[in-house]
This record gives C-alpha cells, sequence and structure tokens, in this order.
C-alpha cells in the first residue's frame, strides 16, 4: 500500500498529460527553485510532455486504470473550495507551462487529505470536499509553471472569488487568501495554490531566502537521478518533527522506504512496466545502508535462500542491528495500507490483511523490544532474515520469516525467550515436536487464522535458522527447500527488470496473490476491492538495490503491468 501511495503520488506528474492537447513552451522554470529548502516533501513533474515521454505515460495509467484519460479526476487537486468541476481545455491548458511541483512542510489537523485525494483521483471513489491545504490542513502549496501569465492571473482571481477570498499581499507580492487560510497567488510567473504559510514560503524562496533546489541534499539526490524521469518525490524525514501525528503518514513512508535519511524517488514509465527508483542519502554520505529498502548485498543472498516455488519473497540484510526499527516501520506500513483502504474488514473466515500482518509482526516485535543489552545480544547471533510465501491455493499455502544465526545455542534460546513474552502478553503458548528442530513453540496469536510455530534449526546445509512459521509444514519448507530461488527463473526474471546489475531482494507474482486473496473472499471487502482493478493489471514487482557514487544508495521497483486489452 505504501509503494502505491508512492506510486500515486508522483503520478501527478502524468494527471494533466493525459488531459488535453498540447500547450505552448512554458517558461521551463523549474518550481523547486520556489520552494523552500526546508520542505519536507517535494514532488516534481513534467506535465505537459510530448513524444515518447508522453507516450509512455498515457500507456501507464490505460494499463493500471483502463480509462482512456486516466489522469482526469487529479484536476481535482486544483479545486479550492466554492470551485466546479475543472475542465482542463477551458480551465488549465491555456497558461499551464510544462513543469509543476507540490511540497508540504508539516501537516495539519487534515494530514491525510492530499494522500487520500490522490488515490482517490486514481482509484475512483467519492471526495471528501476538503481542499488539502489551509490554516488547519496540510501546510505547503501546489507550483505551477505558466506559459501565459496573464491567463494564469485571471484563472487565479475566478478560484479565488468562488473561494470567497480578500486580497493581501507579502514582501510587496500580491495575492489572496480567504477564512479557511486557503491562498492563490501569482509569484515570478509561478500560479500558486496552497496554504497562506505555503504561499509565503514561496515568496520568500523566489525573494532570496534560499530554495530548495540550492539546497545541498536535494542537489546530490537530482545529479544522481534518471534522466528519463518523468516525476520525482523528494522526502527529508528530518523536517517532520518526531513523535508527531505525521510520524504514523507520510513520514512514516518515508522512514520506512529511507530509514530517516533524505530520498529522492524517479518515476520512471514505460509501455509495459512502472519504475520506482528510490535514491537515498546515506547518513554522512559514508553508504551506511538505512531503511527496510537498502542496497545491502546481504538482502539479496537472503531472497536466493528462500524456497524456489516463492511467489512472495523479501531478503532483509543484517537484521540483528535493525531489527526494531524494521518492525516499527511494518507496523507503520500495515497501520497506513489500513487507513488508505478504509478500513480493515474481515472476510466470512474471520480473515483480514491487517489481522495477519500484525499477528505475524508480534513475535518479531516481542525480539525487538528491550534495552541496548537485548539489542546487542541480538546482534551478536542474528544474521540476515527472509520472508517468504509458496503455494498456489490455501490448502498449499507456506508462508515464515527465516532468520540466519550466527549462534545456534543464542537463536535456540531465543525460542524460549519468545515463548515467555508472549506469555506474558497473554498470547496461548505451548511446546510442540517438529521434526528437524532442535526447539519449538506454538503460538495462538490474535489476526492469525492458525498457530504460528517458532522453531529453530538447520538447514540441509548446516546452517542455523529461526524460523516464524504458519505452521509446521511452513518450517519444514523453511528449512528444508526441495529448490532455492538462487537458481530459480523468477529470480532471473527479476534481474533482468531491474537492470543495471541489481540483484533481487523483493520478488512478488501478484496473479497468485490474487488467486489467494479470492480463496479468503478478501477481495470483496470494500477497503480491498478497490485496488483489485489496479492488481489484476500488474503481472509481477522485482526488487533490489546498488550503491551509487557520492553516497548514495538506489533502491530500484520494477512493476510489470499487463498488456491491455486489443
Amino acid at each position: 500500500m505504501r509503494l502505491a501511495c508512492a506510486a500515486a503520488v508522483a503520478s501527478l506528474c502524468a494527471a494533466l498529460a493525459g488531459c488535453g492537447s498540447s500547450s505552448p513552451t512554458g517558461t521551463a522554470a523549474d518550481p523547486a527553485g520556489a520552494v523552500p529548502p526546508t520542505a519536507a516533501l517535494y514532488i516534481g513533474a513534467s506535465v505537459r510532455p510530448s513524444g515518447a515521454e508522453k507516450t509512455d505515460a498515457l500507456a501507464l495509467g490505460k494499463a493500471l486504470t483502463h480509462h482512456a484519460n486516466p489522469y482526469l479526476r487529479l484536476l481535482a487537486l486544483l479545486q479550492t473550495p466554492g470551485s466546479a468541476q475543472l475542465n482542463f481545455a477551458r480551465d488549465v491548458a491555456p497558461w499551464l507551462g510544462p513543469h509543476a511541483g507540490v511540497f508540504l512542510t508539516s501537516l495539519g489537523a487534515s494530514a491525510g487529505t492530499l494522500p487520500s485525494q490522490l488515490m482517490q483521483g486514481l482509484l475512483g471513489g467519492s471526495s471528501s470536499g476538503v481542499f488539502a491545504f489551509g490554516s488547519s490542513g496540510a501546510q505547503g502549496a501546489i507550483v505551477l509553471d505558466t506559459s501565459d501569465s496573464a491567463k494564469a492571473r485571471t484563472f487565479l482571481d475566478a478560484q479565488a472569488a468562488k473561494a470567497g477570498a480578500h486580497a493581501a499581499s507579502y514582501h510587496g507580492v500580491a495575492y489572496e487568501v480567504n477564512a479557511s487560510g486557503v491562498a492563490l497567488g501569482l509569484v515570478d510567473r509561478f500560479a500558486v495554490i496552497g496554504s497562506e504559510a505555503g504561499l509565503h514560503d514561496v515568496i520568500e524562496a523566489t525573494h532570496g531566502a534560499g530554495a530548495l533546489a540550492h539546497a545541498s541534499g536535494y542537489s546530490r539526490l537530482l545529479a544522481s537521478a534518471p534522466t528519463d524521469a518523468l516525476a520525482h518525490v523528494y522526502v527529508n524525514p528530518a523536517s517532520f518533527p518526531h513523535g508527531s501525528t505525521q510520524e504514523q503518514g507520510i513520514t512514516g513512508l518515508v522512514r520506512g522506504l529511507a530509514g530517516g535519511h533524505e530520498a529522492n524517488v524517479s518515476l520512471v514509465p514505460a509501455a509495459s512496466s512502472l519504475g520506482l527508483d528510490v535514491d537515498t542519502l546515506a547518513a554522512g554520505g559514508s553508504g551506511e545502508a538505512g531503511g527496510l529498502l537498502s542496497a545491502d548485498p546481504e538482502s539479496a543472498q537472503a531472497l536466493g535462500e528462500l524456497p524456489g516455488e516463492s511467489w512472495f519473497a523479501i531478503g532483509v540484510g543484517h537484521v540483528g542491528t535493525s531489527i526494531g526499527k524494521d518492525v516499527q516501520e511494518l507496523h507503520s506500513l500495515a497501520s497506513l495500507g489500513s487507513t488508505l483502504g478504509g478500513g480493515a474488514e474481515e472476510s466470512s473466515a474471520g480473515v483480514s490483511v491487517g489481522g495477519i500482518l500484525n499477528g505475524l509482526l508480534t513475535p518479531l516485535s516481542a525480539l525487538g523490544a528491550g534495552g541496548p543489552q537485548a539489542q546487542r545480544e541480538l546482534a551478536s547471533w542474528m544474521g540476515s532474515a527472509g520472508i517468504f510465501a509458496s503455494g498456489g491455493n490455501l490448502l498449499e499455502l507456506r508462508g515464515a520469516v527465516v532468520i540466519s544465526s550466527k549462534s545456534p545455542a543464542a537463536s535456540r534460546a531465543a525460542v524460549a525467550t519468545l515463548a515467555a513474552q508472549l506469555r506474558k502478553s497473554g498470547t496461548s503458548v505451548s511446546p510442540v515436536s517438529i521434526p528437524g528442530t532442535d526447539a519449538a513453540i506454538g503460538a495462538r496469536i490474535t489476526g492469525l487464522p492458525v498457530v504460528l510455530d517458532i522453531a529453530d534449526g538447520r538447514d540441509s546445509a548446516g546452517q542455523a535458522k529461526l524460523v516464524l512459521g504458519i505452521g509446521e509444514a511452513s518450517v519444514a519448507t523453511a528449512l528444508n527447500p526441495s529448490s532455492t530461488l538462487a537458481a530459480a527463473a523468477p529470480r532471473g526474471a527479476a534481474a533482468a527488470a531491474l537492470g543495471e546489475s541489481i540483484q533481487p531482494s523483493i520478488i512478488v507474482d501478484f496473479p497468485t496473490l490474487l488467486t489467494l486473496l479470492e480463496g479468503i473472499g478478501l477481495t470483496e471487502a470494500p477497503s480491498i476491492s478497490k485496488f483489485i482493478p489496479y492488481l489484476r493489471a500488474t503481472t509481477t514487482l522485482a526488487g533490489g538495490g546498488r550503491e551509487l557514487a557520492g553516497g548514495v544508495q538506489r533502491f530500484r521497483l520494477a512493476l510489470g503491468l499487463q498488456a491491455p486489452a486489443g
């Protein structure tokens, strides 16, 4: 869900590309030059592409939505209070230039409005009717390059009148603002619509106070970005305060992807695929790994050790040093997924996606709990980790978290430690006997429809591993797979899709996932059903990372798309 949200935000770039005819040449000014350097999130996009760039953008949208004009609904982002539905050809095309940007400096009580509107624009559904920016909403603005400043001003004046705005000025620049703090103005040929504080930020940035375009981290990341990117999303989690509700929303996404470091996500569409390059600045430019999506070579190795028939597989390197943070970010993933979906409905069998995810994370949370001494002990024996799912139906389903151990005695003792911690939390735990393991327990965890077996054993190569498996068969498959992904066709196909000699650490086969969702009756749940058409339009997801020059890490995600009918 979080990756889908990131793609949805980036897809703003094509919102206007598919709405109408080509436009006159704009000022070709980069909106990042009018954005404050303190922006926590910035989306920059080419909104009037041409040639192959436009063809690929439209092909991507049509493949995902099966609509001839797939991004038209995103025009609603420009609808200020009191505005009627906008018509691209009549209202926007006469003045819109080739570039657009959106930035956020902070989020207010309406923290979820902007991502919600983006998702509604792409997935459909009723609009909340609440403009994202304002004194009690998001702080920031939409910044649009213009090809005709006079026509842009006419549009802004008309929108301001409908919003009940009055005249104001800041540093000698005139603009209009209404009682809700929604401000509109023309600043150095940029049409700006957002919060009043956001518009003030734009005025300051264009009048010598410094701009994001010249910030060190932003500049380094943009220099490494792919040249064929249609849009990019820059994020700086440090700009959002810790401990706020913002941590559970957009910045939760950022911290999960980038480990709290500055990052830039580039969107590269093609007719049969969507590429997302997540470039991250490691702390101090040291190449330090960070976040769930990192360039750690151990991640790819961990994936290669998982069962060869896996349709879902993730490798995570050096989990012992980051398990607490990783689990927190995974919980945040599950939380945002439920929020975007609009609920956490259960199937007729009493199963929910959120319940399964949080149930699997319960023992991992127990492992990651504790003070510095406990963390040092975990780091002393934990190596890399893998998560897999295999089986084409519910009867054949296998799934587990597999953690390699550098100390068999320590991982064996961890089974007893986990049993004690789970009992304290009220979980029913009992010893079980699983062939080929040295210690094993079964836990009945809320949210999981089956017993979760936690066992320590050795694989066929003699490597000690701690396995958290959905049933005994999953533990057996994890320790003694008939084949591994290292030599399996899906891994080779994933590497080819990623390119740049990137070795995959994430593989997902969406048709199999859909089959299983249908098998447990979750495709009809309101919080999931809206995403099903988009999942049906996809084939596979591959992900993997590598180091770039200048202390930049790249994690590439390649989403395969079904060929459009006809």
